[in-house]
């Protein structure tokens, strides 16, 4: 069964820090390009940064967070992780982790993330 696990959301004041977990599993966790999107009330689900498969090397992030979010993995453990610095109210959302190879793509249940300010 493939299951990605999202963690680490939660309510953090405007210029902190929060480190999201997505533990995957059921997969062949480096072949497929893994990411995060995410989705604020009222809009719709908007990538945030993804990375390629094994042996594709290449990194996503949307503009409004280049610089301040990083994304990272680790093979060993099938866990990607998005570290988030100088949060604003913008990016409070729902965090999904995706992750696809082909035409197979998977989704994580979202964790929120709050940002007051």
């Amino acid at each position: 069964e493939v299951q990605l696990v999202e963690s680490g959301g939660g309510l953090v004041q405007a210029g902190g820090s929060l480190r999201l977990s997505c533990a995957a599993s059921g997969f062949t966790f480096d072949d497929y390009a893994i990411g995060w999107f995410r989705q604020a009330p009222g809009k719709g689900r908007e990538a945030v940064s993804c990375t390629g498969s094994r042996g594709v090397d290449i990194t996503y992030y949307e503009d409004s967070v280049k610089g301040r979010f990083t994304i990272s993995s680790d093979s060993a453990t099938n866990t990607v992780y998005l570290q988030m610095n100088s949060l604003r109210p913008e990016d409070a959302a729902v965090y999904y982790c995706y992750a696809r190879f082909g035409n197979s793509e998977y989704w994580g249940q979202g964790t929120q993330v709050t940002v007051s300010s």
